[in-house]
Order: structure tokens, then C-alpha cells, then sequence
């Protein structure tokens, strides 16, 4: 992709404002050449990549030199590592262009971790993911609290190391012995904890991959959650072997929090076309934001999705429901780029400190303030959308 022409009227200054509209805008225009959505103006607006940081086994891998031919005339910067990069992640000066480095800046790195380890909330186990970091902007994400001011998609080039892996970890497994609340019979595999696989699709094969791949593993499936439909993963022949979860929130806290996003509407009517092409399809109630008016809200988006979702979808349909956890050190970050955001997220008088499974400092709804608020929406669950099965609340 190449650098737009012209100058842009919002260099320098937070963005969100610029871009809480374009979600908002018609469905975009048939794409170009080869029908791919990658190329087309949707997918350049997420993504116009104008500099591209990297190791140099990742620049040297297959996958990096394909990546790279997409990108003609990019400049390239090399990197020792892909997790610190002083002119990028710790830059203070990176905040105030929080979402145009997202939209213009990409890393490529080798994956150096390859761990699976348990879940048991929303998958059995959590595989290494083939990205850390995201074009979109969602104010709430937990992904660059260790990273410091600037959160763009991080690809890793190894992607044939980081499935052979997996599959080795699900053969040792063997087939499931009993249903659970992540899957009857198959063990679930989220693919895409610290990074949207969707948007990953943009860019590179990965996660066409990573769909292939369980599409031979009998006794597992892969699991992720998106914000941003692309139609692209329509042709990608998951064989039932892939659970995509939409994550849903009620549009006014969308327009506020979920920066750079699909509109959630859009999600909704994705539903049917994910189930058709082969998918498992689920929703995420996630995150549930506490304000004022968050129940009425919640009512209305429950009750536009039992008036639109069909019975197919409806019936392999379940849900996660997750209250937001937010950060101190992501909440100084936000103030830099989207003070407006905090107003809502963070909360003090509500919320109380809590230790995270990897030992990181965070702050959730108090204990009671957090139940009640569950009990409520399992309640406006079951009046609006009584069909969507809750397979965890948290």
C-alpha cells in the first residue's frame, strides 16, 4: 500500500474525533482485481502502512518477504527487538498519535515464546498468538499496558514453528473426555489473545493458516474475537473448525471506546455469513461498562439482536459476558490521546484493585458493585435474547 497523497489535517492531534465517523459510513464499493477486501478502501482506511519496523530474521523469513512485497517503497527500519523499540514504544510523544501510528506503522518480529498454557474461561487453552498489538484502538484493550506509548500490530513471521506447535499440543491431548463450558467435545484454542485476527488477515496469511490447520485437528477447534468483519475470512474453508466471537457493546459506549472498529450493527449481520462459510459463531458481551443509562442500552442492543440474528445462527449461538478491567498505567496513557474515554472507564469510587493471572496491577467493579451488575444482565439476557446460552460471566 502506498502513502496517500496530500497532507493530513490531523497530524498532531488525538485522532478520535476524525475517526469515530468512518465507521459509520456506507458499506464500502466492490473490491478491486482480485476481489480481495485486503485492497480494498475499507481495509485501507484500517490500514495505510508507511513505515515498517523489524528483526532481521523476520524481514528475511517467507513470511516477512511476503509481507514486504505488499509494501513497496515502505522504508524498513531494522530492530534488535520487536517488544522495545525506543523511537516507538517508549517515546512519550508517541501518545499523541495513538491511532495514526496504528493505521501507518507495522512491526514484524519472531515469535521467541511458544507456550500453551490452561484457560478454561473462554477456551481450554491459550496458544501462542501469531500477533501482539492492533490497528484498531479500543480504549479499553489490556494489550499495551506493558508497552508504554504506542500499540501497533506486531506480525510474527513464524508463523510454521508457531502451528507446528500447536499441533503437537493437541495431539498430546488426545480427545476430550467430557463436555465443559468452553466446548462440548472438542479442546478450544484461542488463536488471538493479544491481537485481532481479523484485521491480521489484512496483512498477511496467518491466520488463513492458522484456519487451515485446525481444519485437520478432529478433537480442536481455534477460537478468537473480533471487532472488525472481514469478508475475506468468508473463502477460508474452516470445516467447522473455527470459532469466531463477535464482541458487542451497546453503539453510544462503541462510538466512545471502540476506536477504529466495525460498527457493532455490522458485527450483528456478519453472524449469518460467518455460520454459512463454515464458522461456529459466538458473541462477546464484552466489555460491560458501567454508567449511566448502561441498562437500557444493554436492552436495546440484546433486542436488536434478537430481532436480526436467524434461528440458525440462533441456535449454536453462546455468549461470554465480561465486565471491564481496566489499568493505572493504561488510564495515564488514554488521558494522553482520549481523556473523554476515562470519563466512563475509569471509575474509582466503583472499582477496587485486582491482580491479574499474570501478576499484573488492575482494577475492576468492586465484588458486589461487579455481581449485581451480572445478575442484572443475565436477567436482560434472558427477557431480550432468551436463546443466547451464557457460557461464562466474569
Amino acid at each position: 500500500m502506498q502513502p496517500t497523497s496530500g497532507g493530513d489535517p490531523f497530524d498532531g492531534e488525538p485522532e478520535q474525533q476524525a475517526l469515530f465517523g468512518w465507521a459509520d459510513t456506507a458499506p464500502a464499493a466492490p473490491p478491486e482485481h482480485d476481489g480481495s477486501f485486503r485492497i480494498s478502501a475499507t481495509a485501507r482506511r484500517m490500514l495505510d502502512i508507511r513505515e515498517v519496523y523489524g528483526e532481521p530474521a523476520a524481514l528475511a523469513s517467507p513470511r516477512g518477504q511476503q509481507i514486504l512485497a505488499r509494501l513497496p517503497e515502505v522504508p524498513i527500519t531494522e530492530v534488535a527487538g520487536h517488544w522495545r523499540i525506543p523511537s516507538l514504544h517508549g517515546n512519550a510523544g508517541s501518545v499523541a498519535r495513538w491511532t495514526r501510528i496504528k493505521r501507518e506503522t507495522l512491526v514484524l518480529g519472531v515469535r521467541q515464546s511458544l507456550t500453551t498454557r490452561p484457560n478454561g474461561r473462554s477456551a481450554d487453552f491459550i496458544a501462542p498468538g501469531a500477533s501482539n498489538g492492533c490497528a484498531m484502538a479500543c480504549a479499553y484493550c489490556y494489550v499495551p499496558r506493558r508497552k508504554g506509548y504506542a500499540n501497533p500490530i506486531t506480525l510474527f513471521t513464524n508463523i510454521e514453528a508457531i502451528i507446528a506447535h500447536i499441533q503437537r499440543h493437541v495431539r498430546a491431548q488426545g480427545a476430550k473426555p467430557e463436555p465443559n463450558q468452553c466446548d462440548r467435545d472438542a479442546w478450544v484454542y484461542d488463536v488471538g489473545e493479544n491481537g485481532d485476527c481479523s484485521v491480521d488477515a489484512l496483512i498477511c496469511d496467518n491466520t488463513a493458516d492458522l484456519i487451515a490447520a485446525f481444519r485437520a485437528l478432529p478433537t480442536a477447534k481455534a477460537s478468537f474475537a473480533t471487532k472488525f468483519v472481514n469478508p475475506d475470512l468468508l473463502d477460508l474453508d474452516p470445516g467447522g473448525r473455527t470459532r469466531v466471537r463477535f464482541s458487542l457493546m451497546p453503539q453510544d459506549d462503541s462510538r466512545l471506546l471502540d476506536i477504529r472498529t466495525s460498527p457493532v450493527a455490522q458485527r450483528i449481520a456478519a453472524a449469518a455469513d460467518f455460520l454459512d462459510a463454515g464458522y461456529e459463531v459466538h458473541f462477546n458481551l464484552s466489555p460491560v461498562v458501567l454508567r449511566p443509562g448502561w441498562q437500557r442500552d444493554w436492552a436495546e442492543l440484546l433486542t436488536h439482536l434478537d430481532d436480526v440474528v436467524p434461528d440458525r445462527v440462533k441456535e449454536q449461538a453462546a455468549a461470554e459476558v465480561i465486565l471491564l478491567t481496566h489499568n493505572e498505567q493504561l488510564h495515564e496513557v488514554n488521558l494522553g490521546w482520549h481523556p473523554r474515554a476515562e470519563d466512563v472507564l475509569w471509575q474509582p469510587a466503583a472499582q477496587e484493585t485486582k491482580r491479574s493471572q499474570n501478576g499484573a496491577i488492575n482494577v475492576r467493579y468492586e465484588l458486589q458493585v461487579k455481581q449485581r451488575a451480572i445478575g442484572r444482565l443475565r436477567e436482560l439476557i434472558a427477557s431480550h435474547a432468551p436463546w443466547l446460552r451464557i457460557r461464562y460471566a466474569f
